[in-house]
């Protein structure tokens, strides 16, 4: 397990907690009244820790290299009923967007999110999770089909931001971001859109325009990262943490305003700490969800997400 900075008292109490059950086995010694102690402590700590996080320590944990990917929830959530579909069928397949359909329980859900590496070869492969116009034009070609079909669309929001290269600019992204705002504004069929790590920029909301809009407790959504907010107010990086807290980023921040519908939550340390209990809390949130959006009429809905999205902000004639 890799400890962020602020989780270093936790990973010296559980050390403490190892050495003293490796002593109580070698030795025969009973420690079991120490170890008790260590645990309590151990608890105490992490709720104190956690329940106290600032907004830059959320940012960290939504990037934590343990954390599970949208090809881990989309494969918890559906099993091996997964069936990925791939290409834009104009330019080639981005392997940072990635989509298909799959079923939890009886109900088919087109899935689309986008796909982080684990390692260095993975993320080389993955692009960082940073799609190009391609990534975008193949994810509106499946909302599409499902909208023919009459299947909901699940979107699962996890990305630095889209692809900035020349190449990206040269064939259109961000037309194809544009694209997919307008088109899934009115798309008759349900959309639950749900932020499971990093939300940035339009490369997010290039697939996050939702009838339902959820964050989980230790992700963060905001029009640019901490880092890159910093380097254009102070000319550095250093101020990362001043511009977090200024952003209105983490998932309590975007509640209070209105621009999400509600908060998921996560195991005690994140969804890392617990990868079961995190598949489970969102798969609960997209049945319910369903069960709420398929009662409204075509018309019904594409009306509400569009009031949903124009009463957002403040605005004077």
């Amino acid at each position: 397990m890799e400890y962020l900075d602020f989780e270093l008292p936790i990973k010296e109490l559980e050390e403490q907690l190892e050495k003293c059950e490796l002593i109580g086995k070698e030795s025969h010694v009973d420690v079991t009244e120490t170890c008790k102690n260590i645990e309590k402590k151990l608890i105490k700590t992490k709720k104190d820790i956690y329940k106290n996080l600032t907004a830059w320590q959320r940012v960290q944990l939504s990037r934590h290299p343990n954390r599970p990917y949208t090809l881990d929830y989309i494969c918890a959530m559906t099993g091996n009923t997964f069936m990925e579909l791939h290409g834009d069928r104009t330019v080639k397949d981005d392997k940072a967007m990635i989509g298909g359909l799959g079923k939890i329980g009886n109900q088919s859900y087109m899935f689309i999110g986008q796909q982080k590496g684990f390692n260095t070869k993975t993320r080389q492969y993955r692009n960082f999770g940073m799609s190009n116009p391609e990534g975008y034009r193949k994810a509106l070609r499946l909302m599409k089909m499902a909208e023919k079909f009459g299947i909901p669309v699940v979107t699962l929001l996890d990305t630095p931001g889209a692809y900035p290269g020349l190449e990206a600019e040269e064939r259109g992204q961000g037309e194809a971001i544009a694209r997919n705002i307008l088109e899934m504004t009115r798309l008759k069929t349900p959309i639950i859109t749900i932020v499971i790590g990093e939300g940035a920029s339009g490369g997010a909301l290039g697939i996050g325009v939702g009838d339902k809009v959820y964050m989980m407790e230790n992700t963060w959504y905001s029009v640019i990262s901490p880092e890159s907010c910093s380097s254009i107010l102070w000319r550095s990086w250093e101020y990362k943490e001043q511009a977090a807290e200024a952003l209105k980023l983490t998932a309590e921040d975007m509640k209070k305003q209105k621009l999400i519908d509600a908060i998921i939550s996560e195991p005690l340390g994140g969804a890392h700490h617990d990868r079961e209990t995190a598949f489970k809390e969102v798969e609960k949130t997209i049945v319910n969800t369903y069960k709420e959006l398929k009662k409204l009429s075509t018309e019904e809905l594409v009306e509400k997400r569009m009031e949903k999205y124009l009463n957002m902000g403040v605005f004077k004639d």
